[in-house]
């Protein structure tokens, strides 16, 4: 039987809280997945750029995908599901983190290039990658496009397809390069059935849907994830108008966090919501909100106040 796709909705980048120490702080992380959960969003995913997988452990990761997996269980959302970040280095790397995170409750890997050597990365180095860990992996894989991680590699549309094509265990992409030409190139040729095409940015949410996307995984969710899923509503119900009013206020407040980074995200939701804190792991600078400018905070403070007026 070929694997099944992420179903299509909303998808938060969850952020990975920590104390004051560096140790993983999950009982905040948790709070954060339960809020996440009620607001409304179809999954997870834990461990992408957002999450600071290059700064967990093996153990880290194992305990953090377990503990949301039977968080959520508890609370009654069995059915959201988890795509984990498990790119590595080495395909044989990768493969240990994909079998960890199955065994600890994923659904799916998402897969970065390998990008330590960016100067070997052809496409045809790159191809050969994602083929041989979507060959052996216990899960289904997403490729990961994200020039910005990754020394500025950026897989084609038709390496995407070529890979699709190829494997039937390549299930989906994510595509925070922002190239709306890309996603729609590649959600015209693959079947929806098959293959998931998601933006990786609340900045082009709308259009993304506009061209194919399987909904979104964009960072501002963690902030707001209502307002996501309202923006998904109206555009299912034909309210284009409605959809581009909420769509605006959203890029506004994306631009704006991406000056601050992953530990402004959770600064801005600790600040907000009331748990957490801007702690990062070193080198990441932990973070208050009133370091940020007044540019950065009214975006975003526009959307929190829509956030909670959403039922």
């Amino acid at each position: 039987m070929a694997p099944g796709t992420p179903n299509f909705g909303v998808y938060t980048p969850l952020v990975t809280f920590f104390t004051k120490d560096e140790s993983l702080d999950l009982a905040s992380t948790l709070t954060h997945a339960k809020r996440m959960a009620e607001g409304g969003v179809t999954g997870l995913v834990l461990q992408g750029s957002n999450g600071e997988a290059p700064h967990l452990d093996h153990n880290d990761r194992k305990s953090l995908v377990r503990a949301v997996r039977d968080h959520l269980n508890e609370l009654g959302y069995a059915q959201m599901q988890l795509i984990v970040g498990c790119g590595a280095p080495s395909v044989r790397e990768t493969l240990l983190h994909i079998t960890e995170a199955e065994e600890s409750g994923a659904d799916f890997a998402l897969i970065l290039p390998s990008s330590y050597w960016v100067a070997a990365m052809t496409p045809a180095v790159i191809e050969g990658f994602f083929n041989d860990v979507a060959s052996s992996s216990p899960l289904p894989i997403l490729i990961y496009n994200f020039p910005g991680v990754t020394g500025g590699i950026d897989i084609s549309s038709d390496s995407i397809i070529k890979l699709a094509q190829s494997n039937s265990n390549i299930v989906g992409c994510k595509l925070t390069c922002g190239n709306v030409g890309k996603l729609q190139r590649i959600s015209s040729t693959l079947p929806a059935g098959s293959f998931a095409a998601f933006g990786g940015k609340s900045d082009f949410f709308l259009p993304a849907l506009l061209a194919g996307s399987n909904g979104i995984i964009a960072a501002l969710a963690n902030i707001a994830p209502k307002v996501h899923v309202e923006v998904l509503r109206r555009y299912q119900d034909g309210d284009i108008r409605g959809a581009q009013e909420l769509q605006s206020c959203l890029s506004h407040a994306d631009d704006a966090l991406v000056k601050v980074g992953v530990t402004g995200v959770k600064a801005i939701v600790s600040h907000h919501f009331g748990y957490g804190s801007g702690q990062g792991r070193k080198p990441l600078e932990s973070r208050t909100v009133d370091t940020f400018s007044a540019n950065v905070l009214d975006p975003i403070q526009r959307v929190v106040g829509l956030e909670k007026m959403c039922k």
